[in-house]
C-alpha cells in the first residue's frame, strides 16, 4: 500500500530523524508504527546512521502489529525485520538472522540483556508504550538502562507519558537521555521538584510538585519532546462522555457500608474481610459492581443493578452494537449469565467477528484491550460496567473504539453505583487526567503547513 503521510507524520518522522533523543507523545489512532518505521527506513536505509535497531512493545503487539505495519507499506520495502517472542529457542533464532530490526517484548529485557551482556549489538532502541518503563525499580528498567553506553539512539512511544504524576517522567527520560535533564538519580529528581504529601511520622509515602515544578519539568523536557493530540491531527466524529448513576436497594446499601465501617461481613454464612486499605478500596469496587470474593476466592453476588443499568442500555442502543469494559472476572461471569449473546473478545476471529457486526455485545478487560486493538468498525457504543484505577488503560480501552477509522458519533457511558467508591474512581481519572493535560499542553508542538521532502537536520 501507497504511504501518504498526513503533515503531522512527516513532521513526527523528521523529528525522530533529527534527534538522537526523542520521547513522541502520540495520541490514540495517529500512526506511532508507521512514523517510527519510516524513520528507522530512512536511518538504518538512506542515512546510514544506524546498523541494527530493538524495539520493545507489549507483546501481542510486538507480535502482530509492528510485523504488520511493516509489510503493509510499500515504501518500508527493504528493511528486514524479525519478532523475538516465544519460547527462548524462537527468539534466539530470531536473534541469529541479525536483521535491521529486532522486535522483542518487554518482559524479555532482562534474558536479551543478559544474552547479549557487553556484546550489545543494537545502537537504536526504540521503547512502543514508553510509559511501560515508569517504574525505576522494575527489572525491564533496572536491565535496559545497562545498555546505554551501546546505543547512539533512543526513542520512546507512548500517548499517556505520566497517568499517575509527573513522578513517572524520571525513569523514561533516564533512559532516554541518561538523566541529562531530569537527573541521573530519583533522588535528586524527586529533592528538586517535590515535597512530602502523606506521610507517617518520618517515612514519606507520596510527594507533590513543589510550585513550579511543572513548568520547570515540561521546559526541561521539551527540546527532545514531540507532542500531539489526536483530536488537533483527525477530524473524529462527536464524543460524548457520561455516567449512569446506578442506585442500590437499602439492603445493598447495608452491605456496602458495613464492609466500609467495619472492614468485615457475612454474607451467605461466609466471611469477607479487608486486611488493609489497598484491600478495602478492591473489596468496595467489587460491591458495587454487584459481587465479591471471599477468602476462597469464590464469588458471592450480592446486587444487579448494574446488570438491570446494562440491560436497559441494551434495550435503548436499539439492535446497535455495545462494547462492554469489565474489571472482575465475577463481572464477566454475571454478565454472560444475564446476556447468553455476550462474546468476550479475544482472539483474532473475535475480533474479526466484532468488526463485521456479527457480536451484539462484546466484552473486554482493559488489560488486555489496551493496545493493538482496532475495534471501530464494529460499534461505536462503549459502556463501563466495572472501573479500572490505571488512566492508562481507561484511555487505551476508550480509543478501540474513538480512533482513526470511526465514522459514527461515539458514547461512552460509566456505569457507576450511587455512594460508593465508582465515584471516586472517576474523579481520580479525571484528576490525572488534568495532569496529563497539562503535559501534553506544555510540550506539544505547533504543526506547520511545510511539506519538505527531507528533514531538515539531513
Amino acid at each position: 500500500m501507497r504511504y501518504k503521510p498526513h503533515n503531522y507524520q512527516r513532521l513526527a518522522t523528521d523529528f525522530i530523524t533529527c534527534h538522537d533523543q526523542a520521547a513522541i507523545f502520540l495520541g490514540m489512532g495517529l500512526g506511532k508504527s508507521v512514523i517510527a518505521l519510516s524513520a528507522i527506513w530512512q536511518l538504518v536505509l538512506d542515512y546510514f546512521l544506524v546498523t541494527r535497531v530493538l524495539i520493545i512493545a507489549p507483546l501481542r503487539v510486538a507480535r502482530d502489529t509492528w510485523p504488520a505495519e511493516a509489510v503493509k507499506w510499500d515504501h518500508l520495502e527493504g528493511l528486514s525485520l524479525a519478532v523475538a517472542v516465544g519460547s527462548k529457542a524462537e527468539r534466539l533464532d530470531a536473534l541469529a538472522k541479525n536483521s535491521m530490526v529486532t522486535l522483542i517484548n518487554r518482559e524479555n529485557i532482562p534474558w536479551l540483556v543478559a544474552h547479549y551482556g557487553t556484546s550489545w549489538p543494537f545502537d537504536m532502541v526504540v521503547i512502543d508504550e514508553l510509559s511501560s518503563f515508569k517504574n525505576h525499580r522494575a527489572k525491564r528498567f533496572t536491565a535496559l538502562v545497562k545498555t546505554r553506553p551501546y546505543v547512539s539512539r533512543w526513542v520512546g512511544l507512548t500517548g499517556t507519558p505520566a497517568s499517575n504524576g509527573l513522578m513517572d517522567l524520571w525513569a523514561q527520560f533516564r533512559l532516554l537521555d541518561g538523566g541529562t535533564r531530569l537527573g541521573r538519580y530519583i533522588t535528586r529528581f524527586r529533592d528538586r521538584w517535590f515535597v512530602p504529601d502523606k506521610r507517617n511520622g518520618m517515612q514519606v509515602f507520596t510527594y507533590k510538585p513543589r510550585a513550579g515544578a511543572e513548568d520547570e519539568i515540561y521546559e526541561a523536557i521539551s527540546d527532545i519532546t514531540l507532542s500531539m493530540k489526536t483530536t488537533d491531527h483527525l477530524k473524529l466524529p462527536e464524543l460524548t462522555v457520561t455516567t449512569k448513576q446506578v442506585k442500590l436497594a437499602s439492603k445493598e446499601r447495608a452491605v456496602y457500608e458495613r464492609l466500609k465501617q467495619d472492614l468485615v461481613i457475612e454474607l451467605d454464612g461466609q466471611t469477607v474481610d479487608a486486611a488493609n486499605a489497598a484491600a478495602l478500596s478492591g473489596k468496595l469496587l467489587q460491591l458495587a459492581s454487584g459481587a465479591i470474593y471471599n477468602e476462597q476466592s469464590q464469588a458471592i453476588a450480592v446486587h444487579s443493578a448494574k446488570l438491570d443499568a446494562l440491560e436497559d442500555l441494551l434495550e435503548a442502543a436499539n439492535g446497535q452494537n455495545l462494547l462492554v469494559a469489565y474489571w472482575y472476572k465475577h463481572d464477566l461471569e454475571r454478565i454472560i449469565e444475564r446476556f447468553p449473546q455476550a462474546r468476550v473478545l479475544k482472539t483474532a476471529e473475535d475480533i474479526t467477528a466484532w468488526n463485521t457486526g456479527e457480536i451484539p455485545l462484546g466484552l473486554i478487560h482493559p488489560a488486555s484491550a489496551g493496545h493493538g486493538l482496532n475495534l471501530q468498525a464494529g460499534g461505536h457504543l462503549l459502556i463501563w460496567f466495572s472501573l479500572t484505577w490505571s488512566l492508562e488503560l481507561y484511555q487505551q480501552t476508550n480509543a478501540r473504539l474513538y480512533r482513526q477509522g470511526q465514522t459514527e458519533p461515539v458514547t461512552i457511558t460509566h456505569l457507576a453505583a450511587e455512594g460508593t467508591l465508582d465515584a471516586a474512581v472517576l474523579k481520580a481519572l479525571e484528576a490525572k487526567n488534568v495532569t496529563q493535560a497539562a503535559l501534553i499542553e506544555a510540550v506539544k508542538t505547533q504543526l506547520t503547513t511545510t511539506n519538505r521532502k527531507e528533514p531538515s537536520c539531513m
